[in-house]
């Protein structure tokens, strides 16, 4: 295919992609999904480009954007990553990666959203009960990903997913989907995924027990019962975005990004990041989100040692915020 061919392709990418992002009607489900933990970016990097990655995670972190990404040429891919969520939460996040040649790729992770405990408090005892709670939320998931052929590659992720507070929980299973694809000119990349694809949960617990009497006549029969909680969808999320170089040179490479987002229970919303790496060791950069009311630019700077076969990478992100707090990030990310 000529280069002509690939700058067309590209250019009918860029208007079905900003056609996208022009459609203002607010989304009538606005808020009704449960799980947003599920929209936390994972890793400084991420983070950092304004979530603007679907066609950019190669490594250990593509299995939270889109699973097709872990084909690659190393073999092992470990991530560590920490944020310090909205004051009173951290978010953890663990995944690693292993190429197995022509057998494909597969991956394993998991992420959790923490509380410490809280003492209760009641209208009658606003000076605690002596009683604490907390919260949590857990993701796992095991990934697979083949290339179809050189340019092309396609992933799926099985994952558990649980909410907990105090005594409650709620749970179910869901399904990511990604493709990816290769493309010379520019070094341009374009990539789908579609995330939390599964059935709605609903919490329950000994909590929601009570005691029922269904009888005027005969007091005091109770009956054990249990309060109905109503079940909400996992936040659906479906991604489409590309990535390409602007200027790669020996001692310079910038890459842009842009992706378009679509959520079931939010807004549409464009997402614009630009990397540049100085002397293949120093990397700065930068995201922005468009429709997106609270969160605001994104900046990163990143370091990146070689010794021998392995590649160490110490990511930091400065995500701001307009009513939340400012959010910081800081990932470790080991290829070998």
């Amino acid at each position: 295919m000529n280069q002509n061919n690939h700058i067309a392709k590209i250019k009918i990418i860029l208007l079905l992609s900003i056609l996208a992002a022009s459609l203002s009607a607010q989304n009538a489900n606005l808020g009704t999904a449960g799980a947003q933990f599920l929209k936390i970016p994972i890793g400084a990097r991420s983070a950092a480009l304004g979530g603007a990655v679907t066609g950019m995670s190669m490594d250990a972190t593509a299995l939270f954007w889109n699973p097709a990404g872990i084909i690659h040429n190393h073999t092992h891919a470990l991530h560590v990553s920490h944020i310090p969520w909205m004051t009173f939460f951290d978010v953890n996040a663990l995944a690693y990666t292993l190429n197995l040649k022509e057998q494909g790729a597969i991956g394993f992770y998991a992420r959790t959203l923490g509380m410490e405990k809280m003492e209760i408090t009641t209208e009658y005892e606003p000076g605690g009960t002596g009683e604490f709670f907390d919260s949590q939320d857990l993701e796992m998931g095991v990934s697979y990903a083949r290339k179809l052929i050189d340019q092309f590659s396609f992933g799926i992720t099985a994952k558990y997913i649980r909410q907990r507070i105090w005594n409650e929980i709620a749970s179910g299973i869901a399904f990511d989907f990604g493709t990816h694809y290769n493309i010379e000119f520019q070094n341009a990349s374009i990539a789908m995924s579609l995330r939390n694809f599964g059935p709605d949960i609903k919490m329950d617990g000994p909590d929601l027990l009570v005691f029922y009497d269904g009888s005027e006549y005969f007091p005091n029969r109770f009956i054990p019962s249990n309060k109905n909680t109503e079940a909400y969808p996992l936040p659906l999320i479906f991604q489409f975005g590309m990535g390409l170089d602007l200027i790669k040179a020996q001692f310079f490479h910038s890459r842009l990004a842009l992706d378009v987002i679509h959520y079931n229970d939010n807004d549409e919303q464009v997402l614009l990041g630009l990397e540049s790496t100085i002397a293949q060791r120093f990397i700065l950069r930068g995201g922005y989100r468009f429709n997106q009311t609270e969160q605001q630019p994104s900046l990163g700077v990143g370091l990146h040692q070689r010794i021998e076969k392995i590649v160490i990478k110490l990511d930091y992100a400065f995500v701001m915020h307009e009513h939340l707090g400012d959010t910081r990030f800081l990932s470790l990310d080991i290829i070998f």
